[in-house]
């Protein structure tokens, strides 16, 4: 990865760390937690994808790197209470 204040990450970058983040929405054990930290990383990535000023992407990037670090501890977290019964919403029709 790039050096902290070496320019701007890298598209590569970019799309490790999307996928990272997605990758760590998928671990939540609830459903609500989980499709909730999914959708804040596709709508994130939208918002920004038009930036074109190397510190503003740098800013956002380094942004999206500390949220991979909470979402990684709180994933944690929540599995130590994590819910006994599935949500509606996974329960497979027969």
């Amino acid at each position: 990865m790039a050096a902290a204040g070496a320019g701007a990450p890298t598209k590569a970058e970019v799309l490790s760390l999307f996928r990272s983040l997605l990758r760590t929405a998928r671990e939540f054990a609830d459903y609500n937690i989980r499709e909730y930290a999914k959708r804040r990383t596709k709508d994130g990535f939208r918002h920004n994808k038009n930036l074109s000023d190397p510190s503003a992407i740098s800013s956002v990037f380094s942004d999206a790197k500390s949220q991979l670090e909470i979402a990684k501890r709180q994933v944690v977290v929540y599995s130590l209470h994590a819910p006994k019964v599935k949500s509606v919403m996974e329960i497979k029709q027969a």
